[in-house]
């Protein structure tokens, strides 16, 4: 399976919680498409941009060892890279009770593009639980020697999810304030189930990785 398929899963953990709700909420505000593309803006910028950055440090550091240090080199990327996802499972795990979203979020129907910008790249690029996945598939891309386009299909996916509240709007119309809510709700109560899923089996991942360096 190529690389970029197997962190794809990883997407899903990108978008559960405010990072989702805050698309819905702005989907639904006064001035939705403005919004809404602002907000798909600074999800692309800032996924593209740490995720990036994660993949050429950790190739670079990769280069640097050389073929003689390579085994030693991608133990201790592996390590770090289980850590990580440690933390993103904990993060998710001690996030579960949130059964409300965040106060801030009733703000958002009353939000500007410029706003909505900020919001994009600051929860998808400095979110603990996405700074954490961000430098996952980045290192794990740059650890496997993969080219840098494979981190596109991930950044695309993700983008694709926090643009589905608007393209249920643009497709569905009236019917989209009624079904959005209802997204809204299931998510803000079970995507924490989904994203525990996959972190565990990237940690299972990651250690055989890390075993069998």
């Amino acid at each position: 399976m190529p690389s970029f398929l197997t962190v794809l899963p990883l997407a899903f953990v990108m978008i559960a919680g405010p990072q989702i709700l805050s698309a819905i909420f702005l989907a639904t505000s006064e001035k939705w498409a403005k919004n809404s593309a602002a907000f798909l803006a600074g999800v692309l910028i800032a996924v593209t941009l740490f995720v990036s950055i994660a993949y050429v440090v950790v190739r670079l550091l990769s280069d640097a060892a050389g073929s003689s240090h390579e085994s030693t080199t991608h133990r201790w990327i592996d390590g770090g890279l289980l850590l990580l996802l440690a933390f993103a499972a904990w993060n998710t795990w001690h996030g579960r009770k949130t059964s409300k979203p965040p106060k801030w979020m009733g703000k958002l129907e009353d939000a500007t593009p410029k706003m909505s910008f900020r919001l994009g790249f600051l929860l998808l690029g400095l979110f603990p639980t996405d700074i954490a996945t961000n430098i996952v598939v980045g290192s794990h891309l740059a650890r496997g020697g993969d080219p840098w386009w494979y981190c596109l299909p991930f950044v695309l996916l993700v983008l694709l999810f926090e643009a589905l509240p608007v393209l249920f709007v643009l497709l569905l119309g009236k019917r989209a304030q009624v079904i959005l809510p209802k997204v809204r709700d299931w998510m803000n109560t079970n995507s924490w189930v989904v994203s525990e899923v996959v972190l565990i089996f990237f940690i299972f991942l990651e250690a055989k990785n890390l075993w069998g360096s």
